[in-house]
């Protein structure tokens, strides 16, 4: 399979009366844009269109997803099963706007899996979101049985931010690409001699799918990861949409949609490819509840990687907590295979970073690469912008504020500054390879 993607440089957008892309600068028919995507789903009661730039002094919360604005030149879908019908992914030609995302925040109302975005200041050091022009995608909804719900599926502007990326991404349709990424992923049992004499390496990646009510979770093709098993899948069908985030975990954890998009550690994978490592492919597991789910779905990835010959993995889960078990499970009975893993997630450590940092370990497991301590506390003057409603912070229950502690009071202070944990930036450990954090040894 052969993805080709067609880099377009975004160095400034703006909202106008039409849509166009010059000397640079993307702009947006605001108004059109807005009824383009109340026409798709009438959940939408309100919609605005707001435009935050690198160094701005703005902060942004509760973000609900991030998603790239991309087109595919043949006409297909960017998200199979979610924007239209069924088609393949993985191969063909994409162009996308690089240097934006699409940003959905919720306009009141707050989850327990979004989180903030700060533009500027110290707080810009907290997430790759703020490097980039974040076309935020600010909505009200109908959804009235979720606003007072600590767990929300955010249907409504999560897919808002998909059909939003899509309809941006038609502009670059007759705009001429600046560089091209091609990934080319040759049938596994095809390969030269060459190639196959360097070590087999794939990857594991568990995507969120723990909820047994359907809509929250992770979904491939726009089918609910709940009810997926283990399987093999072409890496570049991540890179191309088959792949998108849900509304369910500690919002630090997640994978947002954008990141799939751009998996670096996948895309580190192929650059090495052929050279050091002969990359395998992707085995596409789950992440579950129940303690024979999760041995089930070890077996499975560990049947797969014995049977791809592999030689070498990468381990990787979408969250933390009750996921570590599925997460350390599958390293063991890789390494009890006799297949090296190194793990990347991020850790649960507390405050004082004290604490065992996953929920269950293993002697065996002897590379571990941690993306921060979720649990750190941070705190931070306020912004002279908040884009959404700071007091989401307060009262919708998000993965790493609160309405009130004895010592420290609320998260979203009546002067705009917060107090919060690290849990709260959004998609702010970027456990797919975006990782702003480094490590200190003492």
């Amino acid at each position: 399979m052969k993805l080709s993607i067609g880099n377009i440089y975004v160095k400034d957008v703006v909202l106008g009366e039409a849509n166009g892309f010059a000397g640079g600068v993307l702009t947006i028919d605001k108004q059109a844009a807005i009824d383009y995507l109340m026409g798709e789903d009438d959940h939408i009661t309100s919609l605005d269109i707001v435009i935050a730039h690198p160094g701005d002094d703005t902060r942004i919360v509760p973000v609900i997803e991030i998603v790239e604005p991309r087109v595919r030149t043949d006409g297909r879908c960017l998200f199979p099963g979610v924007t239209d019908e069924l088609v393949p992914a993985g191969d063909g030609e994409l162009k996308a706007f690089k240097g934006c995302c699409i940003t959905s925040v919720g306009g009141t109302y707050g989850s327990f899996g979004d989180g903030v975005i700060d533009m500027g200041g110290e707080g810009a050091k907290f997430t790759y979101w703020s490097q980039l022009i974040n076309i935020c995608l600010v909505g009200e909804t109908d959804e009235e049985f979720e606003y007072h719900e600590q767990q929300k599926c955010n249907h409504a502007m999560r897919w808002a931010a998909h059909r939003l990326a899509e309809y941006v991404g038609k502009i670059a349709t007759d705009v001429e690409v600046e560089d091209t990424e091609t990934y080319v992923f040759d049938p596994v049992l095809k390969r030269s001699a060459e190639r196959n004499a360097l070590p087999n390496v794939a990857i594991v990646l568990q995507p969120q799918s723990q909820m047994e009510a359907m809509g929250y979770n992770d979904l491939i093709y726009g089918w609910d990861m709940n009810h997926f098993v283990p399987t093999f899948v072409s890496p570049t069908e991540i890179l191309d949409g088959c792949l998108i985030s849900g509304s369910f975990m500690p919002s630090s954890s997640k994978w947002a949609t954008y990141e799939m998009q751009n998996f670096p550690t996948i895309k580190e994978l192929f650059a090495e490819d052929g050279k050091t490592l002969n990359f395998v492919g992707v085995i596409l597991s789950n992440l579950n509840v129940a303690l024979d789910q999760k041995e089930r779905s070890a077996i499975m990835v560990r049947n797969i990687a014995l049977n791809l010959g592999v030689d070498y993995a990468i381990v990787t889960e979408e969250g933390y907590g009750n996921p570590d078990a599925d997460y350390v499970r599958c390293q063991v009975i890789l390494e009890d295979a006799g297949i090296p893993v190194v793990g990347i997630s991020n850790e649960c450590t507390g405050r004082d970073g004290m604490s065992q940092p996953l929920v269950t370990l293993d002697e065996k497991m002897t590379a571990l690469v941690s993306t921060g301590n979720v649990s750190e506390l941070c705190e931070l003057p306020a912004c002279k912008t908040v884009i959404g409603n700071l007091e989401a912070m307060n009262r919708d229950g998000m993965s790493g504020s609160w309405g009130y502690d004895e010592k420290l009071g609320k998260s979203g202070r009546d002067d705009g500054s917060i107090i919060m944990e690290d849990n709260n930036w959004f998609c702010g450990d970027h456990i797919a390879g975006y990782s702003v954090k480094t490590m200190l040894e003492v």
